[in-house]
């Protein structure tokens, strides 16, 4: 693990997870936990409406939770209802936060390659529908990310189950003075709890 990250890990508090929140986490919890003790390859994606910001902090952030605690088999995705491109604060963000970002293409929706460990593959990264042939078809967990895509995909096509995990949409805070905090605060809300998420796997 990259050593910015180890640090920014450790100096996440468990505590920082309310009850409320630890109930909304938990059928996920189960779900990771059933499949492996199946001993079943885990894939997850992450919905949010333009796969911009929340669904990228929350793919980013379970991977590199999962490789943290050892978890095996599982493969994190993210997609929206509609695509379009990863806000660069989100990238920003992330360096700041540790990770190795490396920008693949120029166009109007940039590939980016995020790594977490100097070893592991990097996660590829871009604005993509939840149905875009990068992403599973079937057997996998689809986690909402946001009110609006929850509400507006009543059924996602291929999906075991669904998981309402919503966060607040930082994107309320940009170009103002708030708004390098909020990002890295939601970033950092994200991370706490994929941390208590993939804590609680047995392996």
């Amino acid at each position: 693990m990259l050593e910015k990250i180890t640090k920014v890990i450790n100096s996440i508090a468990e505590n920082s997870v309310s009850e409320d929140r630890k109930e909304v986490l938990q059928p996920l919890i189960d779900y990771i936990q059933n499949k492996v003790n199946a001993n079943e390859e885990i894939r997850l994606n992450f919905i949010c409406t333009h796969n911009s910001r929340r669904s990228h902090l929350s793919q980013i952030w379970a991977q590199t939770m999962a490789f943290h605690f050892g978890i095996k088999n599982i493969f994190c995705y993210s997609g929206g209802t509609e695509a379009t491109a990863i806000f660069p604060k989100v990238a920003e963000t992330l360096v700041n936060q540790g990770f190795q970002i490396q920008k693949l293409s120029e166009n109007q929706n940039p590939v980016y390659a995020v790594k977490f460990d100097d070893n592991q593959h990097p996660i590829i990264c871009f604005s993509k529908t939840y149905f875009d042939d990068f992403n599973p078809k079937n057997n996998f967990g689809a986690i909402m990310t946001c009110n609006n895509a929850d509400e507006g995909c009543p059924m996602v096509f291929g999906a075991e189950v669904r998981f309402p995990i919503k966060y607040d949409d930082p994107k309320a805070f940009d170009g103002t003075e708030l708004m390098n905090e909020k990002y890295a605060e939601r970033s950092l809300q994200i991370a706490s709890e994929m941390l208590h998420v993939f804590s609680k796997i047995k392996i």
